[in-house]
């Protein structure tokens, strides 16, 4: 769909968050005189009268009724497709649409020359390799968008030109794309069931990026998302010797060790192969990934993700707030393997399976586990099951979280903020509880909020 097709039409926007703005914008440049309402809270009321005094803001909860009054509504990603008011008011004819596939509709027709797009989802590494993709990819001097889940709407870079689009896409937004050159999935694991509904759907939705994809790259080492992919005609894999892999420490192209994965300042073996999945990407569609590797050195880690606060009071703060699975939890745990760290776990519930995690405490526990938030008594009750060999502190929240952290963890270890799960019990959002961590461990929280290299960029952050 393009926002020329919305003209005349009754249409809404529902959220009012960074993506609403977005396509609040888009259309009001676009289609100046189209009549929109808005479904938002009470709490964004008065922002979004002032945002556009020409919105018909509804606040609460939309049902199938008030939603089914309007033609087409554009919704935000965390809106569930699978709302019942959504599925009914659909039944009925209301089409539902996104900022996302918005853009791809203008893209499509825009038609620039040569202009080329990369969509990439997974699990866990989506961030981090979309955004090696965009700096790598700059330091061949090569005009880079880079965009999407990652923190700027595509509306926001509506209109705009660019040679390379690199787009992180969520599952709530795999299955609004357009064409693309190139998908590429670096991990499969269970995430997100809230939203879904089940795992079997969440799996299948974020799976939709192959459907629309030329070309698709996956995470050779995972199989069953090689069982899932194995129908698509033009499928390549990363993480296997034949191609871009990692061996010994070394990020290598088949037979040849291309760079040190120690000097890559994003730790860890997860993040060496989001750095694969980035230069097998490049290679795909031809650009000389091998002359680009050298810029990996120079790449910052986003905040948020395995994120180095600093050292205070004498011990290390690592702020891992993203991670919202528990096997995003021992990814990171590995990442600090050698080093006493005391983890803290826990946060909003979305009944996610955390048996691999006390599988793995049970062979080779952290230095402490510290249980915070509405899941925390469930992680502690099945690590105490398991009779995990290190001290498993319950606490209520974040702040309690630090304190018994500092009470337990020797001067110069590491106090580890990876919950393995959502942050919604407590906080806004992950980048608000990472925050918050930074400024319970004495640190400023306001050097570790940006995202570098968002945007359009012919060279690399450095």
């Amino acid at each position: 769909m393009r926002i020329a097709e919305l003209a005349g039409r009754r249409v809404a926007v529902w959220g009012f968050g960074r993506e609403g703005h977005a396509v609040i914008k888009a259309l009001r440049a676009r289609l100046p005189a189209q009549a929109l309402t808005l479904f938002c809270s009470a709490a964004e009321a008065d922002a979004a009268r002032a945002f556009d005094a020409a919105l018909d803001v509804v606040t609460g909860e939309p049902d199938a009724a008030a939603l089914a009054r309007f033609e087409v509504v554009v919704k935000s990603p965390g809106i569930s497709a699978y709302k019942p008011a959504l599925l009914a008011a659909q039944a009925q004819g209301t089409r539902f649409t996104s900022g996302t596939a918005l853009w791809f509709g203008e893209h499509a027709v825009e038609k620039q020359p040569q202009a080329r797009v990369i969509g990439i989802t997974g699990t866990k590494g989506k961030s981090t390799a979309s955004a090696l993709t965009a700096h790598l990819a700059r330091a061949l001097g090569v005009r880079t968008a880079l965009a999407g889940n990652i923190g700027l709407p595509l509306l926001e870079l509506l209109g705009q030109r660019a040679d390379l689009w690199v787009i992180e896409l969520s599952s709530f937004q795999t299955g609004e794309a357009g064409p693309l050159e190139l998908g590429v999935v670096t991990s499969l694991y269970e995430e997100h069931l809230d939203w879904h509904g089940s795992r079997e759907r969440y799996v299948a939705d974020k799976l939709k990026l192959a459907g629309v994809s030329r070309r698709l790259l996956v995470n050779g080492l995972q199989p069953n998302l090689l069982e899932r992919t194995a129908t698509h005609p033009h499928r390549l894999v990363f993480g296997t010797p034949e191609g871009w892999h990692v061996r010994d420490g070394m990020i290598c192209r088949g037979a040849q060790a291309v760079f040190d994965s120690a000097a890559l300042a994003a730790p860890g073996l997860h993040n060496a192969l989001n750095a694969c999945a980035a230069l097998a990407a490049l290679e795909t569609l031809g650009f000389d990934a091998i002359a680009a590797a050298p810029a990996l050195a120079t790449f910052r880690p986003l905040p948020h993700r395995l994120q180095p606060l600093g050292e205070c009071d004498g011990w290390h703060w690592v702020n891992d707030s993203i991670s919202t699975t528990p096997l995003a939890t021992l990814a990171a745990l590995e990442s600090l393997h050698g080093r006493t760290v005391t983890v803290l776990v826990g946060g909003h519930d979305r009944g996610l399976d955390w048996t691999p995690f006390v599988a793995a405490m049970r062979s080779a526990p952290a230095h402490a586990i510290v249980c915070m938030g509405a899941n925390g008594a469930r992680i502690e009750a099945a690590l105490r099951e398991a009779e995990i060999r290190c001290p498993i502190l319950p606490v209520d929240d974040l702040a309690g979280a630090v304190a018994e952290a500092k009470t337990h963890t020797p001067r110069g270890g590491v106090i580890l903020l990876s919950p393995g799960a959502p942050s919604f019990d407590q906080f806004r959002d992950y980048a608000e509880r990472g925050r918050r961590f930074a400024a319970l461990a004495g640190l400023d929280p306001s050097g570790i909020a940006s995202i570098p290299g968002l945007g359009i960029g012919g060279t690399p952050d450095c």
